[in-house]
């Protein structure tokens, strides 16, 4: 995770000549020791805070697309004008400054005392109810009440621990270097200073589209004018006859990371089953800890699937660099009392075992109901089910993509936000068709990697730079057309990458 710095750059409150700051360019500065950020678009000069609020990410270093500017770590998009939080990762604002042109000069003042624009939804149903606390469902509650609705929401969360900062659950919390602190997105009192009504521990059994019910487990019934539903995937697991002991640990919750870290206190040796972007965060983390680590994985390469030869040859390298130990083009054939049987016979010690062998989407309750299902639920531009008034979003949702035209179902956090942000404004009467261009990072002890776009298969796959230097790009292409672009420490390339992806609504 990453984290507020001293900020850098001229004092601003003393003012720069007009002549520093060119149209389309951003300025990192400081007013006092807040970091403040300058940017000059459309002949207008803003200055905001220059630290995203997502993760502290220096935003004069991001890129500045139609009067936002975007965070060049995690791509969370903010308003220059107001200094909204746009599109995820980040949720919280940014603050505003006054700007003064003085004598050829520019010169920040006091922060302005900025509320958030006022909206009216174009529709007004009379109660919300969404079904997961996760990405999804906290983004839209959080835009429900941005957009200016007011009337009931309930957001039901079966985890009882949502929402939280997930992604850091298998890196910084569970490797040890963040804080328990850091991990909720909000604190309690957040939600009913809004009037979310949070259902915590709760889960829906059964609904009713026709009657615009849901029923859940305690019997409690609730009634909607919208239904989002937002139950994300579930881990696969292995057979019982596989783990008869019931040994393996799956990575979902704040409750499962809390578990292996408990467990991995007490143990010297770990098995990880699958070399999965979950699998190898584990198996990073686990190594921090001390552990000595084992991947195994059916796979010749690590994530060559997903990334390609290339990096999967770094990422295997990489992991071996630190200490983990591969067992690749193998599977698990048993798992004892104290190891692992590999389906070749090898058999390796294991005081612990993490399985990240892939998610299936929380689908069941859709399907019972009559939804439209197919490897999620189906959904269209809008993210309207096949029943009137219901939504979904999320891991659980299968959505048309607009530029290979087919639907895909696609496991990411941010993707999750943004679909969740887009759902809220279309349960409002929005009617604005989802469009942003899926994105994901994922940490390997000093390597971060950025991946935008959506590249089932491809024909070719270009490198650019190097990846044991930390500085490449790899392009996929089908037919001549980039599908997906992954990067390491090329913050810029990925984030125009996206843009060019992207097909979103100018909002600000």
């Amino acid at each position: 995770m990453g984290g507020h710095t001293a900020p850098e750059g001229p004092d601003l409150a003393q003012g720069i000549p007009e002549a520093d700051l060119e149209e389309g360019s951003l300025l990192a500065g400081r007013v006092g020791d807040e970091a403040v950020l300058l940017a000059r678009a459309g002949g207008q000069i803003h200055a905001v805070g220059g630290s995203c609020t997502h993760y502290g990410g220096p935003l004069a270093d991001g890129l500045l697309v139609e009067g936002t500017v975007r965070c060049p770590w995690h791509h969370a998009c903010f308003s220059l004008a107001t200094g909204e939080a746009l599109g995820a990762p980040a949720l919280k604002d940014l603050p505003v400054w006054k700007v003064e042109r003085r004598d050829g000069r520019i010169v920040v003042r006091e922060k302005a005392d900025a509320p958030p624009p006022s909206r009216r939804p174009a529709e007004a149903p009379d109660s919300v109810v969404i079904l997961g606390a996760g990405a999804a469902g906290h983004a839209a509650a959080e835009q429900l009440r941005r957009e200016g609705y007011a009337g009931r929401l309930v957001m039901v969360d079966p985890d009882g621990d949502e929402p939280v900062d997930k992604p850091n659950l298998s890196k910084d919390y569970l490797a040890g270097s963040a804080p328990e602190e850091w991990i909720p997105l909000r604190p309690k009192e957040f939600f009913a200073e809004r009037k979310i009504e949070l259902l915590s521990g709760r889960s829906a059994g059964s609904m009713d589209p026709a009657a615009r019910t849901v029923t859940l487990d305690d019997g409690t019934v609730l009634t909607y004018g919208r239904l989002l539903i937002a139950t994300g995937a579930r881990p696969v697991r292995l057979p019982a006859q596989v783990d008869p002991h019931g040994r393996v640990r799956y990575l979902r919750t704040l409750a499962d990371s809390r578990a292996i870290i408990a467990e991995a206190k007490a143990a010297s040796t770990a098995v990880v089953i699958g070399a999965s972007f979950i699998g190898l965060e584990v198996a990073a983390s686990l190594r921090a800890r001390g552990l000595e680590v084992r991947v195994v994985a059916p796979e010749p390469l690590p994530l060559a699937r997903v990334l390609g030869e290339d990096l999967g040859r770094f990422v295997r390298a990489l992991h071996e660099r630190h200490g983990v130990r591969f067992h690749l083009e193998r599977t698990v054939k048993q798992i004892t009392k104290d190891a692992v049987v590999f389906s070749d016979g090898e058999s390796v010690p294991a005081e612990m075992v993490v399985a990240g062998i892939g998610v299936r989407p929380e689908d069941g309750l859709a399907k019972a109901s009559g939804l439209a299902v197919e490897n999620g639920i189906l959904v269209n531009e809008l993210l309207e089910t096949s029943a009137p008034g219901i939504y979904a979003a999320g891991d659980v949702a299968r959505f048309p993509d607009h530029r290979s035209g087919v639907p895909v179902r696609i496991e990411h956090w941010v993707v999750a936000q943004r679909m969740g942000q887009c759902a809220a404004r279309n349960i409002l009467g929005a009617r604005e068709p989802f469009g942003d261009a899926p994105f994901f990072w994922s940490q390997h002890y000093d390597a971060a990697i950025a991946y935008v776009g959506h590249a089932p298969d491809w024909d070719r796959a270009e490198l650019d730079g190097d990846p044991a230097e930390l500085d490449c790009a790899v392009r996929f292409l089908k037919d001549g057309k980039a599908l997906a672009v992954a990067t390491i420490f090329r913050d810029l390339e990925s984030l125009r990458a996206e843009a060019a992806m992207e097909r979103r609504p100018a909002r600000g």
